[in-house]
Parts: structure tokens; C-alpha cells; sequence
């Protein structure tokens, strides 16, 4: 019982941490406090709208409900000056309808309201069709504030989670899945491989390609849980590290799912029932490809990890898969060369498996790592430094401050 328990509860736990549960009950806390304030300001008797916003702006990140709330609020004003601006010249009939419609579908693309173009348009038409237009506009326009108002400041004063945990849970799944195809090819060298066997295996390095917009997907909200969160000091740093290391391991994904090809290609050269390698080379293929699956998650824990103490350990287990990894690719390529000498047949394939390890073993380096990552941090520093500059000579010309030469450059 005390088993089933613990597991009971890790499931509770889990529950509670999935952004979909978290935004639901988010969502709905918002929307009804928003409704209630709006009972409370607006005139209409039952104020919908106000809900309605609040339920479209929470995110289950502070800045995307930031951006969404600005964006909803943008396109319901547009929305209304243009009802007010076709009623004071026509009324509402087919043809006008169609026109309003029209013309904020239009200016919905120039206003940069993005998913909430089609508000526009229902803003205009719901306004345009009422008696007491004024009110109603401006009602409208209230009710929206309130909601986009209530929702920001809920997500203020409770502020969302960060996905961090989670977008490194679905890096290192995805790294996982690659090393347990890597350790499922080299398994199969030391015996006959069929072509359809190595196909499937191909089959399966695809769908790790696919895999990779869900991770990314994860990521996304996770950069934007860490944006404009005051509990985090770090957090470019922190978004960084991520990007870089997923990039990093789609790179390796597409190599694996090229080397798997490679591996098929071999196959259609045997003869049916003819080994891909001698015995002792597929045994040090094995070994290769199993230090390469786990340096390929010991990176993955590398770039997730938060605490100090974890990552030197995990950077431990790193250099030493890599270690073994490069002394099993030397052997092997001695091997595979002294094969290669002997009978010559398909050694473009047999090459093209080196350098595809290579190849992965070259973004996994330490190294490699930290050059791409200090660029990277140099860049988005060098964005920040132009964003500053930018914001500085908006504020010395609003004083009516003369630019300098060098300014105006």
C-alpha cells in the first residue's frame, strides 16, 4: 500500500504541474473575478464580454499573457472606431455589412493583433448592429479592458510557474529515445540485417524528427515563463542554454536519422541472409553506438540542469562517454579499414558511418558547447545594447534634445 500511495501521489503531483491543468484552473478564476468587477463598472447587465477577454488573455505564461491581453485590447478598439466611423455615414444593411466586414478584416492585418484579426471584425459588426451605438461601443471597449486588466493582474499577483522543469523533461526524453535507437541498431549489426528491419529502424529515426516541434513547442513556453518573471534573475541565461542545447541535439537527430539511412543503404547491398559486418567489427560498432546514445543524454542532463553540483556531475559523465566514445570510433575505424583494404565493396557507406559520428561527437564537445554558447550570449547582448540605444534617443528626442552625429548614425 505504501507503494501504491507514493505512486498515487507522484500522479497527483504530476497533474498539478501540467500547464493544461494549470491554465484551466487559471482561466477560470479569472474570468469570473473579471465578470464580477465588470457587474460592478459597466452598465450592461450581464457584462460578458469582460469574462469572455479574461478567458483569451491568461496564458499560462506572464508574458504571453502580456502580449495576448495587448493584442485583444487592440483589436476591439479598432473594431469599435471603425463601427462608429461607418455608422456616422450609413446604416446597417447587406451590402454595408459586407464593406465593414471587409475593411477590418483589412485593418486587422496593418494593426498587428495577429490571432485576433477576426475580432476586428466581430467588434464592428456587434457595435454596428445595436440601437444605442455610443453605449454600446464604449461598453464594449470597458468590458474588454476589464477583462485584459483582471487577467494581467492575476497572473501578476499569482504568478505562473516556470516550464523550465518541463522543457528539460522533453529534452532529455527526446535524448533518450535516440540512444535507445542507437543501442537498438548496434544490437542488431552482430547478426543478419534485413532490409526491412534496417527500414524500420529508419522509420524510426524519422519520428524522432517529428518529435522535435513537440520539444520545441515546450521550449517556446518555457523562454516565455522565464520573460518578465520577477522570481528569476537569470533568465536569458537560463533560455539560452536551453535553445543551444536543443539545437544541439537536432542536429544530432538528423545525423542519427542520416546514419540509419546509411545503415539501410548497406543493407540493400548484401545478399539476403548476408551479415553487415564480420562479428568483430559489429561488436565495436555496438560499443560505439551505446557511448554515443549516452553522451548524447548526458549532454541532455547537462543543459537541463539547474544546480551547480548536478552539472559538474553531469559534465563528469559527459566527458567520460565522450572519452569512450572517441577511443571505440578509432578502433573501429582501423578495423573498418583494414575490412575496407581487404574487399572494397561499399566503402563510401562505410565512411559516411564515420563521419556521421563524428559529426555528433563534434557538436557534443565541451568545447564546441561553450563557443556556441558564448556567441549566442554575445549576440542577444549586442540586441539588448541596440534596443537600449534605441529606447535612449526616443526619450532625448521627446525632451526635444538635439541628436549628437553619432546618435543619427
Amino acid at each position: 500500500m505504501p507503494g501504491v500511495r507514493e505512486t498515487v501521489t507522484e500522479r497527483v503531483r504530476k497533474g498539478l504541474n501540467d500547464p493544461v491543468v494549470h491554465l484551466t484552473i487559471r482561466a477560470t478564476a479569472a474570468s469570473t473575478l473579471a465578470y464580477v468587477v465588470a457587474l460592478q463598472l459597466s452598465s450592461e447587465p450581464a457584462p460578458l464580454t469582460a469574462p469572455l477577454t479574461a478567458l483569451l488573455v491568461v496564458q499560462v505564461t506572464l508574458y504571453s499573457t502580456l502580449t495576448t491581453s495587448i493584442r485583444r485590447v487592440n483589436s476591439v478598439v479598432v473594431g469599435v472606431i471603425i463601427a462608429i466611423g461607418f455608422s456616422s455615414v450609413m446604416g446597417l444593411s447587406w451590402w454595408s455589412l459586407g464593406l465593414i466586414i471587409l475593411a477590418s478584416l483589412t485593418i486587422g492585418q496593418f494593426v498587428r493583433v495577429d490571432e485576433f484579426v477576426n475580432e476586428v471584425a466581430i467588434s464592428a459588426m456587434l457595435v454596428l448592429g445595436v440601437t444605442r451605438l455610443a453605449s454600446q461601443a464604449w461598453d464594449r471597449v470597458l468590458e474588454t479592458l476589464i477583462g485584459a486588466g483582471v487577467g494581467l493582474l492575476f497572473n501578476l499577483l499569482f504568478a505562473p510557474p516556470v516550464w523550465v522543469d518541463t522543457a528539460g523533461e522533453s529534452i532529455e526524453d527526446l535524448a533518450r529515445r535516440a540512444r535507445h535507437l542507437l543501442v537498438r541498431i548496434g544490437e542488431e549489426l552482430s547478426g543478419p540485417t534485413p532490409v526491412e528491419r534496417a527500414a524500420a529502424r529508419l522509420h524510426e529515426a524519422r519520428e524522432l524528427d517529428q518529435a522535435i516541434a513537440e520539444v520545441d513547442a515546450a521550449l517556446r513556453q518555457a523562454e516565455d515563463s522565464l520573460r518578465l518573471n520577477p522570481r528569476i534573475s537569470e533568465g536569458l541565461l537560463s533560455r539560452l542554454v536551453l535553445r543551444t542545447g536543443l539545437d544541439t541535439l537536432e542536429i544530432c537527430v538528423v545525423v542519427v536519422r542520416v546514419l540509419a539511412r546509411s545503415l539501410t543503404d548497406l543493407a540493400k547491398r548484401r545478399e539476403q541472409g548476408e551479415e553487415l559486418f564480420e562479428p568483430a567489427v559489429a561488436l565495436a560498432l555496438e560499443e560505439l553506438l551505446t557511448h554515443v546514445g549516452g553522451a548524447l543524454v548526458s549532454f541532455a542532463v547537462l543543459v537541463t540542469t539547474q544546480v551547480s553540483s548536478n552539472a559538474e556531475e553531469a559534465e563528469s559523465r559527459l566527458t567520460a562517454e565522450l572519452s569512450a566514445a572517441l577511443a571505440s570510433r578509432d578502433k573501429v575505424a582501423d578495423m573498418l579499414l583494414r575490412k575496407i583494404q581487404e574487399h572494397p565493396r561499399a566503402w563510401q557507406l562505410h565512411g559516411a558511418l564515420l563521419a556521421e559520428v563524428d559529426r555528433i561527437l563534434d557538436e557534443l564537445d565541451l568545447e564546441h558547447r561553450s563557443k556556441r554558447l558564448m556567441e549566442e550570449l554575445d549576440r542577444a547582448s549586442a540586441a539588448n545594447q541596440e534596443r537600449f540605444t534605441r529606447l535612449g534617443r526616443l526619450r532625448r528626442f521627446a525632451r526635444g534634445e538635439r541628436l549628437t552625429g553619432v546618435d543619427e548614425s
